[in-house]
């Protein structure tokens, strides 16, 4: 059987319909290619060089815990949890009663001090006057008192001649009578004339005692007058201490004024008190973790709620340590946030002081032996330029994640 072979006839190439590509447009795309390449080059040149960025790096903020100053029970509530509040709105009030009667009570304290003052102010002029008329008083008293003494002894002095004198007068009637008694007894003279002389020397007798009788008297007024001067000198030096008595007046006006202090400050912590009970918001922010409700007692100081306050706001990036080598505060920075999609500028405020390992609660320990070189991150916090003319609406939130781009040549 003879073998059968097929032969496959090949139609000629026409060259003719191909178009084949000019050498000149394949140089152009290639050119176009290596331009295209090599500006990807330059600008990542130019980004390693003069930008460093990170985005390990978040915004930060004020989380303010409200608490009571006051102790007391719980009336009024105006806000919910995640509501947006502004500074100074309400929050939260106390029952003012108890603070209202202290304020008065704080009130009354303080008029009856100033009451006081006044009383003791008014008192210190008329104790200087007083003082003043006393010692004056005083001083003529002794010095009548001792002129009273010079005269009483004068009067002494005159009543002892006077006794003297009579005794001299007695002493001679006696004499007389004794020398007419004889001559009565023999009729020489007269019994009239005798009993004349005895008359006299009776008289002289009745003088004397007379006379000392007026001796005792002045003696007794001379004591008198002693017992006058030592009761004038003592009101004298009684007086003398007016100057004190004034001083002692002036204290307890100053004493009685520092009272008026202390009402007056009792009265400002009363009024302070009873404004405790109205709770405001410190600054713009959300309230959040709040635990107060009505009807509840609350203590000094416990914690009501957290005001995450988005008025201060900043960014908080953490760089490797090696792109630290030329950044420094000041430096501008293009902040992106993903949340919103846009772009905010800020400037480098500080550069941490430790890197986070250091600032961790179990530091690295590196003296083991087996030591592996890793590189550290250190914080840097950054400004907002203006964060209210690029975030009017309060979209940023702290704990939100950024990338910001530092510009350090």
């Amino acid at each position: 059987m003879a073998e059968t072979t097929t032969t496959t006839v090949q139609a000629p190439r026409d060259e003719s319909t191909e178009v084949s590509q000019p050498p000149s447009r394949r140089r152009g795309i290639i050119i176009v290619v290596v331009v295209v390449l090599v500006l990807v080059g330059l600008g990542f040149w130019w980004h390693s060089t003069y930008y460093e960025d990170t985005d390990d790096a978040q915004i930060n903020g004020h989380l303010i815990q409200i608490s009571s100053r006051i102790a007391g029970q719980v009336i009024h509530v105006d806000v919910d949890e995640n509501q947006v509040v502004k500074k100074g709105d309400p929050i939260a009030e106390l029952d003012p009663r108890d603070y209202q009667v202290a304020v008065e009570n704080a009130q009354a304290a303080l008029d009856s001090a100033k009451a006081a003052a006044a009383a003791a102010n008014v008192n210190v002029p008329i104790t200087t006057i007083n003082t003043g008329s006393t010692l004056s008083s005083a001083g003529a008293d002794v010095s009548a008192a001792t002129a009273s003494i010079s005269q009483a002894q004068s009067q002494v002095a005159a009543a002892h001649a006077q006794v003297v004198q009579a005794e001299a007068n007695a002493l001679k009637a006696q004499q007389d009578l004794d020398r007419y008694k004889p001559l009565v007894e023999k009729d020489v003279i007269s019994k009239q004339q005798y009993d004349a002389a005895v008359a006299t020397a009776d008289a002289a007798k009745a003088a004397v005692e007379n006379a000392h009788a007026t001796e005792k008297a002045a003696q007794d007024n001379v004591r008198v007058a002693n017992d006058k001067a030592s009761a004038a000198q003592a009101q004298y030096k009684n007086a003398q201490s007016g100057p004190q008595q004034v001083a002692a007046q002036s204290a307890r006006a100053k004493q009685a004024a520092a009272q008026v202090a202390v009402a007056q400050a009792q009265l400002d912590q009363a009024n302070l008190n009873l404004g405790y009970t109205k709770i405001v918001a410190p600054a713009a922010g959300i309230i959040t973790r709040k635990s107060v409700e009505i009807n509840q007692n609350v203590s000094t100081g416990q914690n009501l709620l957290t005001l995450v306050s988005l008025e201060d706001l900043w960014v908080t990036a953490n760089f490797k340590e090696t792109q630290l080598k030329h950044m420094s505060p000041k430096q501008a920075v293009d902040i992106d946030v993903d949340a919103t999609g846009k772009s905010y500028h800020g400037h480098i405020t500080q550069i941490g002081g430790a890197t986070g390992s250091v600032l961790s609660l179990f530091p690295p320990e590196n003296a083991t032996g087996n030591y592996v070189k890793v590189v550290q991150r250190l914080p840097v916090r950054i400004d907002f330029d203006d964060l209210n003319k690029e975030d009017p609406d309060h979209a940023l939130r702290p704990g939100l994640s950024v990338e910001p781009k530092v510009r350090v040549k």
